[in-house]
């Protein structure tokens, strides 16, 4: 099938800057755009990529003009309801935000409230469909992000029975993390009249939840790294779905996530005190002293600087570092934590600081900017994830210059090199996920840090590391264009 044009919709809970959560918004306010960064590199054919997320509350009014771009109807058993698609524009790609009586008027993107959020996910998935129906836009590639959009592919490959208007359209459905698969929207799903998932091959709890349903669908699974796609075929990381998504490993890929790399650079990055590049580390030194004067440390003291920046959660092995560094506190070092989450883990840390007032300092509260120049003066990042599907703090730290301590787990695994050459080195990775196993390779960490030109050469070879978009944008480009069936186009791309 031979494309003048290609055409995508992205689907999902979040795209950065209108809103952002987590790491979900950044990949679906980067990745479309990198995408077009690609279209000189294109013989023949242009890419029409476009954008939906919910108009959550959150997000300012004024971001879109006043008046939906298009108004159109969602049919439930009890009647249609209205849908308005809002358009904004994300460096000239088109923004759609949907808008409707399930999405809430006030509150958070996500909330507690599972029948509530069922409702709104299940209504915007449904609505991405008819928005482009609406357009009289119909796309080649579906691409819905998490299980908040999962049902939309669900629902195309329902429809591509018989429906000529997605009859061409395939599905491309991402999982940045497994575990949230959208339990308690079966209410909200038999409301709208969507049916269950009837494939054997799904477990009989799968068939009607959001994420497994619309894994079963797609034409393609990608997962957010190589690792984590490794990583969930088996029991410890499947979720009870392992069986089933070894039955489709030949449809999943796993694709590294970029990093902006423009937004993080410690070469212009004006919210730190002294900007630096790898040529020039000397001005790094400024940063950690202003870092270490901010919160109260010793800004003269010689030893290693961690940095711990995360949510409190146990899947960030959160637990695992308080107790690790009681068990180094014969070497020197000072750490800064920097995070909300779990009461009990937040407990944990102000706990170690109370103990370690002269070494430890815990600020439990999300800060971006605080964050920007922990990574500009940090040493040391702390990363214990029990999983991680990708990451980028680890990949701001390492732009920055500072050396991730890290469980080899999904992303984590992709993204350092832990080898003996301290040139071709950029942290160190531990394999088993426990407080004993971090303290040892924080121990490795602290030997190599007391040599100051192998730790430097680990610095430059960390901060020369290609985090960019554009190998990655290809990689999803390839897949749609082998998806459409288009041999003729992969040949296109020079």
């Amino acid at each position: 099938m031979k494309h003048n044009v290609l055409r995508i919709l992205f689907a999902a809970a979040e795209a950065a800057p209108f809103v952002k959560v987590g790491g979900l918004g950044d990949v679906v306010g980067s990745l479309p755009p990198a995408l077009l960064d690609l279209s000189p590199s294109l013989k023949g054919t242009q890419l029409d990529i476009r954008v939906a997320i919910p108009f959550h509350a959150v997000i300012p009014r004024q971001v879109a003009p006043s008046q939906p771009e298009v108004t159109f109807s969602i049919s439930t058993p009890a009647g249609p309801k209205q849908a308005h698609a809002y358009r904004a524009d994300l460096r000239g790609i088109p923004v759609y935000f949907i808008d409707g009586d399930p999405i809430p008027r006030e509150g958070g993107v996500y909330s507690l409230d599972t029948q509530k959020d069922g409702e709104k996910f299940t209504f915007f998935s449904l609505a991405c469909l008819e928005l482009c129906r609406a357009l009289q836009w119909k796309p080649d590639i579906l691409h819905a992000h998490d299980w908040h959009a999962a049902l939309a592919i669900h629902q195309l490959a329902e429809l591509r029975e018989h429906d000529p208007f997605f009859r061409s359209t395939r599905g491309v459905l991402t999982v940045h993390n497994l575990p949230y698969m959208g339990a308690g929207t079966d209410q909200a799903m038999r409301a709208y009249g969507i049916k269950p998932r009837l494939d054997p091959r799904l477990p009989p709890w799968g068939s009607y939840q959001p994420l497994p349903m619309g894994l079963a669908a797609a034409d393609h699974i990608t997962t957010v790294s190589p690792t984590y796609s490794r990583e969930i075929l088996t029991p410890e990381f499947g979720c009870g779905l392992e069986t089933f998504l070894q039955s489709r490993a030949s449809s999943l890929t796993g694709i590294l996530n970029g990093l902006d790399m423009k937004e993080w650079d410690p070469a212009t990055d004006h919210l730190i005190k002294a900007p630096f590049n790898r040529d020039d580390l000397a001005p790094r030194e400024e940063n950690r002293k202003a870092l270490l004067e901010e919160v109260g440390l010793d800004p003269w003291s010689d030893a290693p600087l961690l940095i711990l920046v995360s949510r409190f959660d146990r899947q960030k092995g959160i637990d695992l570092v308080s107790d690790a560094l009681r068990q180094v506190q014969s070497e020197p070092w000072q750490a800064i934590f920097l995070g909300s989450g779990d009461p009990l883990l937040e407990e944990s840390a102000r706990r170690l600081e109370l103990d370690l007032p002269s070494r430890v300092r815990a600020v439990l509260r999300f800060d971006s900017q605080l964050s920007r120049r922990m990574f500009a003066g940090g040493d040391v990042l702390l990363m214990p994830s029990r999983y991680e599907p990708c990451g980028l703090t680890q990949m701001i730290a390492m732009r920055y210059g500072c050396l991730p301590v890290a469980h080899a787990t999904g992303g984590l695994r992709d993204t350092i090199i832990d080898l003996g050459e301290p040139s071709r080195s950029s942290g160190f990775l531990f394999e088993t996920a426990s407080a004993s196993a971090l303290a040892a390779t924080l121990r490795r960490a602290f030997a190599a840090y007391a040599n100051r030109p192998s730790w430097v050469a680990r610095q430059r070879f960390a901060m020369s590391q290609d985090f960019s978009w554009s190998r990655s944008a290809q990689a999803y480009l390839d897949l749609y264009f082998a998806l459409t069936d288009s041999t003729q186009n992969q040949g296109d791309i020079e």
